[in-house]
C-alpha cells in the first residue's frame, strides 16, 4: 500500500493542502491503519476488559470528586425505603450512598425498616436513620466522600426528576451505570433540585464500586448514644461473667481487675431451622460445599482455635427461637463456658426494642469480641469482619496468619488449621461486594 503523495501543492475535498498538512494527513492514515489490523478489539478481551474498563471509570470519578470538587449540598438524591435484615439494610444505604456519590449530590436521610418483614409492606415499620445512626457523626467521619442531607434542605419538594430503576435480565451492570451517567451529566437533568429513584430496594441495585468504597462508608456509621450504651452494658456483662469463673477457677479474688482485660469469644451461630433450609439449597444450586454448619461443627472447630486460655466465655449471637434450647449450650470444649442473651440475664435488655434495634446491639457484641467466630455466607459475619479487618489494617496489619494478632476472625463453615475454622479477613482490594453480601468460601487471613 503506497502512502506517499506529492504534496507541495494539492487540493482534497476543494480544500487547498500545505505540505505540512498532507504529511499529518498520512501519519494518522497510516495510525489508523495500524490499529486496525495490529489491535487487539476490545470484544477480544471478553467481560474481564468490560469489567476492568468500567472499574477504572468509577475509580477515575470517585478521584476527581476528591480532588476538590466534593459533593454538592444544593442538589439531591432521594432512594426508596431500605428494607430487609440490619446488615443488608447497611449495604443498602452505602449502595445509596454511593450512588449519590457518582450523582454528585447529597443523598436524602433514607427511612430503615424496624422489623424484618420485607414482603407486607404495610408492616414495614420505617424507622429514620437518625434514630439508628449518628447523623451528624456520619456527616463529619464522611466528610468530602460522601453527604446526608435532610428533607428541610430541599427548597421546592414538587420538582422532582424521578429514574425508574430497570430490572430482568436485560438491565445490565453496564445499563444501569450509563443511566447514572446520563442522569449526572443531562444538563436538563441537573436544572431539578432532587432526582427521586423509584422501583427498587437499594439493596437489590446493581453493583460498580469495590469494597474499599463501601468500607469508607459503613466505617462512618455509628450507632446513637442510647443503644451504644446498650451494648455496653451487654459486653460489661460478659466481662464480669468471665471474670467471675476465672476468679472461681483460680481460688483468689479478680474483682479489682479491669474489665477490659478480661476476654471472651463471639459466635454467630446459624443453625436456626430456616437457615438450615436455605444454606442447603444453596450448597445444591451453587455445587458448592462448606455453606452449612450443624451445632456440633460449629462447637467441635470453635475449641481447636489454637491459643485460647480458659476458662473462656464464649457469647452466643443467635436468633430468639434458639433461646430455650439448652443444647446449644451443651457439648462445649471444656474450658469454654457458653452464653447466650437468656442465661446471660440481659434478654430484657433486647426485648425493648424491634428486631432492627436487637440485630445492631448484637453486631456490636460481636465486633468488640477479643475473638469473633461466624458464618462466610452470612451477610452480618460478612460486615463485622469487614470492620475488624479494618482496624487491623489502621494497626499496620495486613493479615492475621500469625498466632499473636488482635481482632483475628473465623469462619466456623470451612475448616481450617489442625481441624479448627478458617482464619477469616476481608479482600480490601476486591472489586466487587458480591463475596461480602452474598457470601464466599474463598477467603484467607489476608487482606489481599
Amino acid at each position: 500500500m503506497d502512502f506517499s503523495l506529492n504534496c507541495k501543492s494539492s487540493r482534497l475535498f476543494g480544500i487547498h493542502l500545505t505540505s505540512l498538512t498532507c504529511k499529518c494527513l498520512v501519519l494518522i492514515a497510516i495510525f489508523l491503519v495500524f490499529r486496525t489490523f495490529c489491535m487487539p478489539s476490545i470484544s477480544g478481551y471478553g467481560g474481564v476488559r468490560v469489567e476492568q474498563n468500567r472499574i477504572d471509570l468509577i475509580q477515575s470519578e470517585s478521584l476527581a470528586l476528591d480532588s476538590g470538587y466534593g459533593i454538592r449540598r444544593d442538589k439531591f438524591l432521594e432512594v426508596p425505603q431500605i428494607v430487609w435484615g440490619l446488615n443488608n439494610q447497611k449495604i443498602a444505604f452505602a449502595r445509596a450512598c454511593l450512588t449519590a456519590r457518582l450523582l454528585n449530590r447529597t443523598l436524602l436521610m433514607p427511612s430503615l425498616s424496624a422489623s424484618l418483614f420485607y414482603k407486607e409492606v404495610d408492616l414495614l415499620q420505617p424507622i429514620s436513620f437518625d434514630k439508628v445512626f449518628q447523623f451528624e457523626r456520619f456527616n463529619s467521619l464522611c466528610k468530602g466522600f460522601v453527604q446526608l442531607g435532610r428533607f428541610s434542605d430541599v427548597s421546592n419538594r414538587s420538582r422532582v426528576f424521578e429514574i425508574h430503576k430497570g430490572s430482568g435480565r436485560r438491565w445490565t451492570i453496564e445499563r444501569d451505570l450509563d443511566q447514572l451517567r446520563e442522569a449526572r451529566e443531562e444538563p436538563s437533568t441537573n436544572e431539578y433540585e432532587v432526582i427521586r429513584i423509584v422501583g427498587k430496594n437499594p439493596f437489590l441495585w446493581h453493583d460498580h464500586w469495590p469494597v474499599k468504597d463501601y468500607a469508607r462508608a459503613l466505617e462512618c456509621l455509628v450507632l446513637v448514644d442510647e443503644f451504644s450504651k446498650e451494648a455496653d452494658r451487654v459486653v460489661s456483662k460478659i466481662r464480669e461473667v468471665g471474670r467471675d469463673i476465672r476468679s472461681a477457677q483460680n481460688g483468689k479474688d479478680t474483682d479489682g481487675s479491669s474489665l477490659q482485660q478480661v476476654p471472651y469469644v463471639a459466635v454467630h451461630m446459624r443453625v436456626e431451622i430456616d437457615w438450615m433450609i436455605h444454606c442447603k439449597k444453596l450448597e445444591q444450586r451453587s455445587k458448592m460445599s462448606e455453606i452449612c454448619s450443624s451445632k456440633e461443627e460449629i462447637m467441635e472447630r470453635v475449641g481447636n482455635i489454637a491459643g485460647l486460655e480458659t476458662p473462656l466465655i464464649v457469647y452466643l449471637a443467635v436468633a430468639d427461637t434458639l433461646l430455650g434450647n439448652s443444647s446449644i449450650l451443651s457439648g462445649w470444649k471444656e474450658g469454654l463456658v457458653p452464653f447466650e442473651k437468656k442465661k446471660l440475664g440481659v434478654d430484657g435488655v433486647y426485648k425493648k426494642y424491634p428486631y432492627l434495634i436487637q440485630s445492631a446491639i448484637d453486631y456490636e457484641v460481636c465486633l468488640r469480641a477479643d475473638v469473633f467466630v461466624g458464618n462466610s455466607f452470612s451477610t452480618f459475619s460478612s460486615l463485622i469482619v469487614l470492620e475488624r479487618t479494618q482496624k487491623m489494617i489502621r494497626t499496620g496489619m495486613a493479615n492475621s496468619c500469625g498466632t499473636d494478632v488482635m481482632w483475628p476472625s473465623y469462619a466456623y463453615n470451612i475448616l481450617g488449621e489442625s481441624n479448627g475454622p478458617r482464619r477469616w479477613m476481608t479482600n480490601i482490594s476486591d472489586s466487587s461486594l458480591r463475596a461480602i453480601s452474598y457470601g464466599s468460601n474463598a477467603i484467607s487471613c489476608s487482606t489481599s
